[in-house]
């Protein structure tokens, strides 16, 4: 009976995270969307091109190398080791490849982060270098720093990212933040002084992304707990789906509001994105903070993305259509140092210390500092060899017909 009891356990777990990692792999739609949905029509062909291909391209890297960097046995704390082909397998409360395609469907969501941000000017040729690059190498070491037994985790008080705020986020945000610096503006972004707006085609499209995105991490957070059998998980899920919604609520009401007092006018476009940040930022605590907790973080995170918007585009003049940089990199790192202050176990403000705090911070850093720096290196060698940005006429005219040969309305 035990036996069986215990089988039973493992399907149930096992079936949770398969879900979850569809519900995650749905989220692949919601990013195409918002972002054919925030930029150009005359760009749609190649924004649904690169999301494919940094899935498909996605799955087969990290299968073949990725995860053995990530999860492969510690290498001095900073590397695990290679397990070509997934040779080697992976032991855990579920089956080896449940646990694959769960990891394999959040490599690839930090690589469609960039996609975004270096939208309406990138040669086609050197995004699909790039996406093989972050799924490969860039994630899947400061992954392994913290997921995969490596030194982050190792800290007197281990550094806490539950499902992903810095590992998979800042990193994609990061690195876009890279991007963006190597390609410059789009033509007519900036003129002298002069920020110009650039609308997008289909405000439709990008609630509808957001929609999805906000389903999709219904598995992203929740299936991170990687069980759900027995009261202690079921308990733990129902949490996470809680903080998780109250987060991305409460980021959609706070920058509706400072976009509304800032600017005269309730944004949509800064709405949408504040309930992604809302979303990135609960995603390293939300198994730890209260839901109330939750909320605070939320409503934060939907205020400071209405300001780093404005500041990357009206101050830095870094030009981010879709403001990934600011939702996935800013959010990100803030998410997490919020865990060092709203963890109920630990947190400064519930009487922990700054022990939680300081660690937070250090992985913060470093995973920053890692992903940016690798993006610059990867961004300056395509710009050298093969080049980086199209031609001002490709540009102009749009991507989709010189680099695709198709268009996306006809």
């Amino acid at each position: 009976m035990e036996a069986a009891m215990s089988d039973m356990a493992r399907s149930i777990d096992t079936v949770w995270v398969l879900l979850a990692a569809a519900l995650v792999f749905f989220m692949q739609a919601g990013f195409a969307l918002v972002e054919a949905g925030f930029t150009r029509q005359k760009n749609t062909v190649n924004i649904m091109t690169k999301n494919l291909i940094d899935f498909s391209t996605g799955s087969l890297l990290f299968f073949a190398i990725g995860f053995g960097l990530m999860f492969g046995t510690d290498i001095g704390g900073v590397i695990g080791t290679p397990d070509l082909f997934f040779s080697n397998g992976w032991e855990g409360g579920i089956p080896g490849l449940a646990f694959l395609i769960f990891q394999t469907v959040f490599a690839a969501t930090a690589a469609t982060i960039v996609s975004g941000t270096m939208a309406e000017r990138t040669e086609f040729k050197s995004y699909f270098f790039y996406s093989i690059a972050v799924t490969a190498i860039i994630y899947p070491v400061s992954g392994h720093w913290i997921w995969g037994g490596g030194w982050l985790s190792q800290l007197s008080t281990p550094f806490h990212d539950f499902a992903g705020s810095t590992v998979v986020h800042s990193v994609g945000g990061w690195v876009a933040l890279m991007g963006a610096i190597a390609l410059g503006p789009r033509i007519g972004k900036y003129n002298g002084k002069k920020v110009n707006a650039i609308p997008g085609q289909n405000m439709i499209y990008g609630a509808l992304g957001v929609f999805i995105l906000w389903l999709g991490w219904f598995g992203f957070n929740p299936g991170s707990q990687l069980a759900a059998s027995g009261p202690d998980n079921a308990s733990a899920i129902a949490h996470i789906f809680v903080t998780t919604n109250l987060a991305a609520a409460a980021g959609t009401f706070s920058a509706l509001v400072t976009s509304w007092l800032r600017f005269g006018k309730p944004a949509l476009s800064l709405a949408l994105n504040g309930a992604l940040a809302g979303l990135v930022a609960i995603t390293a605590g939300c198994n730890v903070v209260s839901p109330a907790g939750a909320v605070v973080i939320g409503l934060l995170a939907g205020v400071l993305l209405v300001f780093s918007v404005t500041f990357f585009d009206h101050v830095l003049r870094i030009d981010d259509p879709v403001g990934a940089v600011s939702v996935h990199g800013i959010n990100g790192a803030f998410g997490t140092l919020m865990v060092g202050l709203f963890a109920t176990e630990g947190g400064l403000l519930y009487g922990g210390g700054f022990s939680l705090l300081w660690s937070q911070i250090i992985g913060v850093v470093a995973v920053a500092a890692w992903s940016m720096a690798a993006g610059y290196l990867l961004f300056k060698i395509l710009k050298v060899t093969i080049g980086l940005r199209v031609s001002r006429r490709v540009e102009e005219e749009g991507l989709d017909i010189y680099e695709h040969g198709e268009s996306a309305y006809n």
